[in-house]
């Protein structure tokens, strides 16, 4: 499906793979290795317009709405649709299906956890993984307090049962939507306004904003669960791990993001970025700054 913010993705092309459990719509662009960029709440895949075009000028660069957000549909049973491992399989297979048996993951708040969840699954296919102002989910419960569940009220209040928070999102979604971004963005007016539409028109949608809900749930129940599992075990991420976050922010009960990452991966590097939580959007020529080097390095290691 053809959306007007396809235009700040020169060159891309627009289409859709079906797996097992989804229908992904996908902007696709490039030649070389491949890099797989997975958006966050409450967006879509426009996250990485001025992102993408840049890494298509040495990768090609695949651009999907997470499974249920944007024109991504999930198929059969969404009950337990947004857990972070069935949405890292449909994106897998995704991969697969377009040829791809190895690549770099790129992932942003929600995308972002979808991503270290493939680089844990799918050791053999994930290249590098990069991620965009996220820590790992039992971190975050963990250090959840009052200032968290202040700022941080939508990982409460999405995860209850449905319907209830359904039906509080469907009484005013503009209103919703808008208060989010700007207070991600600090200042809504910072967002390229294509790209406002885009996550708008997605967000009016009562089936997006359930498959959002369901993410939320997910992540208050299966996903921990599964994180925990991994932690006790000592499984790590086996690839090389960037790790970009909010300059000044403290994670999961004031902790600095590198000693939480530590626990994760041994090949691990990171800093700081000014600019909010959107930092794909708000602070790009930065994020290109430490992404390219790193991108260079792992292709280096590589060969």
């Amino acid at each position: 499906m053809h959306r007007p913010v396809n235009s700040l993705f020169p060159g891309f092309e627009d289409s859709r793979i079906v797996t097992a459990e989804a229908e992904l719509a996908l902007l696709a662009g490039g030649r070389g290795p491949a890099i797989l960029l997975l958006h966050g709440y409450p967006e879509t895949r426009s996250t990485w317009h001025r992102i993408a075009p840049v890494l298509a000028a040495s990768h090609r660069v695949i651009v999907p709405d997470l499974p249920g957000y944007g024109d991504s549909l999930l198929l059969g049973d969404t009950h337990g649709a947004g857990s972070k491992r069935r949405m890292a399989r449909c994106l897998h297979e995704m991969m697969k299906a377009l040829g791809h048996d190895r690549y770099v993951v790129i992932g942003h708040d929600r995308g972002g956890r979808v991503a270290y969840r493939m680089a844990l699954d799918y050791p053999e296919a994930v290249a590098a993984l990069v991620s965009v102002t996220v820590v790992p989910t039992p971190e975050m419960w963990e250090g959840a307090n009052k200032a968290f569940g202040m700022g941080a009220w939508h990982w409460f209040m999405m995860a209850q049962p449905a319907p209830l928070p359904e039906k509080l999102m469907a009484a005013d979604p503009r209103f919703l939507i808008d208060l989010t971004l700007d207070k991600m963005a600090i200042g809504i007016d910072k967002l390229h306004p294509l790209a406002l539409e885009d996550y708008r028109a997605a967000f009016d949608r009562p089936e997006v904003r359930h498959a959002m809900c369901e993410d939320y749930r997910a992540g208050a129940t299966i996903d921990d669960a599964d994180d925990r599992a991994d932690r006790a075990s000592g499984r790590k991420i086996r690839a090389p791990v960037l790790v970009l976050w909010e300059e000044g922010r403290l994670y999961g009960g004031g902790r600095e993001p590198m000693n939480i990452w530590a626990d994760w991966a041994d090949d691990i590097q990171g800093i700081g970025i000014g600019g909010g939580h959107l930092l794909p959007e708000t602070a790009a020529d930065e994020v290109l700054a430490a992404l390219l080097p790193f991108l260079k390095k792992t292709a280096d290691d590589a060969r």
